[in-house]
C-alpha cells in the first residue's frame, strides 16, 4: 500500500504523502506471484498461506540499515528477551550478473552490533534481494533468523524477520538503476515470532491456532489426524479448495465444517480486524457454499483421477489434457497443483510437458478473445518525479477542472483556462525544451481544467492553443497525474516550447457524457443500498461518456424485481432534477457520518464530498442523517449541477465477477431511452409468439416455423441492448414458449407417423420387409413412422425413403428384433445412403441417413436387394 510513496507518484494532499515512519500489521496471503509459500504449507512447521505481517516502515531517508538494524537487534533481543546466541543474520553478498556489489554496510552493521562472524551470513539475489514483481522497487535485505535447536545439535533456522532496503528500481528491461530516495520495508511474521516467545518449535502449537485446532479435532475423525509437517496440503479458491480436500479425505471431517470454523478464526482475530466481526455470517456462508460445490466436483474429479490411473501402465504419465479437463481452467475447477498432488499421493507423475502445452493455447486463446489493450500512454517514472521536485517545479493546478456552471437553458459552459508549458516529454519519456512537428508529446502545465483518469472516471479530451495563435490546434488525447503532476499527451502539429504560455480547451461532449455517467454511478450506488440493504458495498467502478461500469458485493445475483427496483429509485431521483452540491471540506469533518459512501482509497485532505439533494454542511452535520437517505459520497470527479441531466438508467447486463462480485453495466440518456424502446418492442414479439402458440396449429411446417421464430428471439435477446430485468424475465418466457413449441412439433409428429405408418401397413400387410417412400417433413418424423411400423409389426424390418423439395432424399430403417446378426440397421442404411452418394448413421438396430438422387426406384431396389441377401 506504500508503493505510491517508493515511486513517487502519491497524492502530495493526502496524509500519507506525509508519512516518515510507519508501524503497522497487516493481513498478508502469499500463494501466488513471486513469493509463493503455497507448496511448503503442511509439509513444514512455519509456512501458512494466510498470516500476520508486523511491518516497520521509513520513507525518503528518515532512517536506513544502521537504525534499521539496531532498532530489530535491541527490539528482539531487549525488549522480547530471545537469547542473543540463538539469532542468526544473513546479508546480501552481491552478484557479478547484474554489477551489483555486496552489502559490507549491512554485515559490517551486524558486526558492530556484536554478531559473531559466525553468524554472520551471506547469500545471492535468491535468498537477499527483495523484489515483488517483475518491475518496480526493489533492493537488497537482511533477514535475522532464529535457531530452534538452541545449541542441542545442528542449528535449525526459521527465518523470523526480513529487513528490505528499497534502493534500486527494476525497469522492464530488467536492468536497476538507484531510487532518487531510500525506504525501508522490514516483515516480521507474527506467528512465528509467538512461537519463539512461546517456546515452541512449531507455529501450529501456539495459542494462535489453538482455538482452531481444537475446533478441527471435535469433529474430525482421530485415527486420521494427521501430525502438521507430516502429511502435504484463483488464489484464495485455491487455498479453500486444497482445505476441502484435507478436511474430508484426511480428517473426514463432515460437509460444512469449513464455514463452521468461521466463528473460531472471528473470534481469534477480529478484534484486531473488526471487519471479520462485521462480515462473519458472509464469509461463514461464502466458504461453505464453495466447499459444497466444490465436494461435488471433487467426487468426480476423484473417479476420473481413479479410472484413468487404472489404464495407465506402471511408466505411463497421466494425461495432459485429463488434467486440464479436471482444472479452473477445464470443466470441474480442481486446481492443477491439487489434481498434482493428488498424482502424487498415488505415485503417478503428471505429464507436464503436454499441460504447458495446453496452458499456452489457452493463452493464446485468451488474448485472442480479448479486447485489443488501450494503447499505453506517457507517464512519469520516479526518476522524472524526483527531477521535477529537485528544479522546485510546483505540482499541477487542476482546481479549473471544476469550473463550469449551468445556463438558464440547461445547457453547461466551460471556463477558459490559460496556462504555461513547465515542462515537456518526448514520446520515449526524456525530459525536452521543446517539440517539433508531428511528434507526441507529454506536456506539464502550472495550471489545467482537463480532468485526469482517477476515481473511475476517464480522463477528459480535447485540444489546446498557444496564445494570439487560435488557428493551430494542439489535439490532447488523455491527461493522468502523476504525484501530483498532470501529464497531458499531444499531438504537436507544429514546434512548442517549454515557456509557452497556452490556453486549453476541453471536449464538451466528452465531459458531458462523463459528468453525466458519474452522477448516475453516484445514483446507482445510492440506490442498490436502498434496494439490497445500508451495508452493500461498492467494489469498483469505471466510466466514459459510453457506459458505466458498477461492481458491487452481492451474496447471490440480482433478481429481476430488485434490478427494476434499483432503475426506478434513479428514475425517481432524475425526473426530481435535484440539485448536486460538492465542496471540499476536512477529511477529519467526514468522519462517522452515518451512510457516508467511500472507497478503500488514499483520500486527499481537503477531501471533496459530493451530496444529491442536501447541501454539504446539512449532510456532514453531527447529528444528520442524510447520507442514509441521499447519496453522499467523498469522491473528486466531475459531476452534474443537477440530476435531471441523467436522462434516463437502464442497467443493461450483470454477471459475477467472482463469488460475491456482481457487475453492473449501465447507459445513461437517449442510450437509455432507445434500450427502453427495443425492450418494449421485443415484449410485443414475444407475445405475438405467445398468442400464435396459444392458437396451435395443424400444419408441422407451421409449428416448425414458429419454433425457429421463437429460437431466433431467443438470440436476440441474449445480445440485445435493453433492461436487464427484461432481459432475464423474456429469456424465462421464451424458455417457456421454446419448450411447448417443441411439444407441439413432438405431438404433430407423432400424430403424422401414426397415420403414415397406418396407410403403409395396409399396402404391406404380409412379408419380412416394408421397403417404399413416404412423405415426410422432417428426418424426425421418417424415424418416428419407422418406429411406429415396427412397432405395431415387430417381425417386418422397415426401411422408407422420403424426397424433399430441396432435392435431397431422407433415409431411415429398423431391423426386426428376430433378425440375423448380420443384418444391422447401420449397414442396411449405409447401403442405401452410399448408393445415393449420401451418408448414414445409426445402431445396430435402427439408423438413419441422407442422400440425393432422380431414381427412387432404383435406391428402393437396392434397399430391398441388400435386405433379402442378409436375410
Amino acid at each position: 500500500q506504500f508503493k505510491p510513496i517508493f515511486l513517487g507518484t502519491v497524492d502530495p494532499r493526502s496524509e500519507m504523502a506525509g508519512f516518515r515512519r510507519v508501524a503497522n500489521s497487516q493481513k498478508c496471503v502469499r500463494a501466488g506471484g513471486r513469493h509463493n509459500d503455497l507448496e511448503d504449507v503442511g509439509r513444514d512447521l512455519s509456512h501458512h498461506t494466510f498470516f500476520e505481517m508486523l511491518g516497520n516502515w521509513a520513507f525518503g531517508g528518515e532512517y536506513f540499515k544502521k537504525e534499521a538494524c539496531s532498532m530489530a537487534w535491541e527490539l528482539l533481543t531487549q525488549v522480547y528477551g530471545i537469547p542473543e546466541d540463538r539469532l542468526w543474520v544473513s546479508y546480501f553478498s552481491g552478484d557479478s550478473k547484474t554489477g551489483l556489489d555486496p552489502d559490507l554496510e549491512t554485515r559490517d552493521i551486524w558486526l558492530s552490533l556484536g554478531v559473531p562472524a559466525s553468524r554472520v551470513l551471506s547469500f545471492g539475489l535468491q535468498e537477499n534481494f527483495w523484489e515483488m514483481g517483475d518491475t518496480g522497487p526493489c533492493g537488497p535485505c537482511t533477514e535475522i533468523h532464529y535457531d530452534l535447536a538452541g545449541g542441542m545439535g545442528p542449528p535449525q533456522l526459521v527465518e523470523l524477520w526480513n529487513l528490505v532496503f528499497m534502493q534500486h528500481y527494476r525497469e522492464a528491461d530488467g536492468s536497476l538503476h538507484l531510487l532518487p530516495q531510500q525506504h525501508v520495508d522490514t516483515g516480521m511474521g507474527l506467528e512465528r515470532l509467538v512461537a519463539v516467545l512461546q517456546g515452541k518449535h512449531s507455529t501450529y502449537d501456539t495459542d494462535l491456532f489453538s482455538p482452531l485446532l481444537d475446533a478441527i479435532h471435535q469433529v474430525s475423525t482421530p485415527s486420521a489426524s494427521a501430525p502438521f509437517g507430516k502429511q502435504p496440503t484463483p488464489l484464495l479458491r485455491r487455498i479453500l479448495r486444497r482445505a476441502v480436500r484435507y478436511s474430508t479425505e484426511v480428517l473426514q471431517a463432515p460437509p460444512g465444517f469449513l464455514g463452521n470454523l468461521v466463528p473460531v478464526v472471528v473470534a481469534t482475530l477480529g478484534a484486531a480486524y473488526p471487519e471479520l466481526q462485521k462480515n462473519s455470517v458472509k464469509i461463514a456462508n461464502l466458504v461453505s457454499e464453495d466447499e459444497a460445490a466444490f465436494l461435488a466436483s471433487l467426487q468426480r474429479g476423484r473417479r476420473i483421477i481413479d479410472r484413468t490411473v487404472k489404464r495407465l501402465g506402471p511408466s505411463d504419465l497421466f494425461p495432459a489434457e485429463v488434467a486440464w479437463s479436471l482444472s479452473l481452467s477445464g470443466n470441474l475447477g480442481i486446481p492443477l497443483d491439487l489434481v498434482q498432488l493428488m498424482l502424487e499421493e498415488k505415485g503417478v507423475k503428471l505429464d507436464t510437458a503436454g499441460l504447458e502445452q495446453l496452458a499456452q493455447k489457452e493463452a493464446q486463446h485468451r488474448a485472442q478473445q480479448a479486447e485489443a489493450a488501450q494503447e499505453e500512454g506517457l507517464c512519469l517514472d520516479v526518476h522524472a518525479l524526483e527531477e521535477l521536485h529537485r528544479q522546485g517545479i510546483p505540482t499541477t493546478d487542476d482546481s479549473p477542472k471544476y469550473n463550469y456552471s449551468l445556463r438558464p437553458n440547461g445547457d453547461y459552459e466551460f471556463g477558459l483556462c490559460e496556462a504555461q508549458v513547465l515542462q515537456l516529454y518526448s514520446e520515449t519519456g526524456t525530459a525536452v525544451a521543446s517539440v517539433g512537428e508531428g511528434q507526441r508529446c507529454g506536456l506539464l502545465l502550472d495550471r489545467t481544467n482537463f480532468y485526469a483518469e482517477q476515481g473511475g472516471q476517464a480522463s477528459d479530451r480535447g485540444y489546446l492553443i498557444r496564445t494570439g495563435q487560435q488557428d493551430v490546434l494542439f489535439p490532447v488525447a488523455r491527461a493522468q497525474v502523476c504525484g501530483g503532476f498532470i501529464l497531458h499527451e499531444a499531438m504537436a502539429p507544429e514546434c512548442l516550447q517549454v515557456g509557452d504560455r497556452v490556453q486549453l480547451y476541453v471536449d464538451k461532449a466528452w465531459r458531458m457524457g462523463c459528468m453525466v455517467k458519474h452522477t448516475a454511478t453516484h445514483l446507482l450506488n445510492w440506490a442498490l443500498r436502498q434496494t439490497l440493504g445500508p451495508t452493500t458495498e461498492q467494489r469498483g467502478s469505471h466510466l466514459n461518456p459510453e457506459r458505466l461500469r458498477f461492481d458491487v458485493a452481492t451474496q447471490t445475483p440480482l433478481t429481476t424485481e430488485q434490478l427494476r427496483t434499483v432503475e426506478s429509485y434513479v428514475q425517481e431521483a432524475v425526473g426530481q432534477d435535484k440539485p448536486v452540491y460538492m465542496e471540499e471540506v476536512p477529511l477529519a469533518h467526514t468522519a462517522r457520518i452515518p451512510g457516508l459512501r467511500s472507497l478503500d482509497e488514499v483520500y486527499p485532505d481537503p477531501v471533496r464530498v459530493v451530496s444529491v439533494g442536501v447541501p454539504v454542511a446539512q449532510a456532514l452535520a453531527p447529528a444528520s442523517q442524510a447520507a442514509l437517505q441521499t447519496s453522499v459520497e467523498l469522491c473528486c470527479g466531475t459531476h452534474l449541477l443537477s440530476t435531471g441531466a441523467v436522462g434516463d438508467l437502464v442497467i443493461i447486463g450483470d454477471r459475477q465477477l467472482v463469488k460475491g462480485i456482481t457487475r453492473l453495466l449501465a447507459i445513461t440518456g437517449e442510450q437509455a431511452q432507445q434500450a427502453r424502446e427495443v425492450g418494449q418492442s421485443l415484449s410485443q414479439e414475444v407475445e405475438v409468439a405467445s398468442e400464435r402458440l396459444s392458437r396451435g396449429s395443424r400444419d408441422l411446417l407451421e409449428a416448425h416455423r414458429l419454433s425457429k421464430d421463437i429460437g431466433r428471439l431467443i438470440e436476440f435477446t441474449e445480445s440485445a441492448v435493453i433492461p436487464q430485468w427484461q432481459r432475464q424475465e423474456q429469456q424465462t418466457t421464451l424458455k417457456m414458449l421454446q419448450r411447448r413449441a417443441n411439444t407441439a412439433i413432438r405431438k404433430l409428429e407423432k400424430s403424422q407417423a401414426t397415420e403414415k405408418s397406418q396407410e403403409l401397413l395396409k399396402r404391406h400387410s404380409e412379408g419380412p420387409l416394408i421397403v417404399d417412400t413416404v412423405s415426410a417433413q422432417s428426418l424426425s418424423v421418417l424415424v418416428k413412422v419407422v418406429r411406429q411400423l415396427c412397432k405395431q409389426a415387430p417381425s417386418m424390418s422397415v426401411l422408407l425413403l422420403s424426397p424433399q423439395p430441396t432435392g435431397s432424399v431422407l433415409c431411415a430403417c429398423q431391423v426386426a428384433q428376430g433378425a440375423t446378426p448380420t443384418f444391422t440397421a447401420e449397414a442396411w442404411a449405409l447401403a442405401v445412403c452410399s448408393h445415393m452418394g449420401g451418408k448414414a448413421w445409426g445402431s445396430p438396430v435402427i439408423a438413419q441417413g441422407t442422400g440425393h438422387t432422380a431414381d427412387l426406384e432404383a435406391a428402393l431396389r437396392t434397399a430391398r436387394a441388400y435386405a433379402l441377401n442378409q436375410l
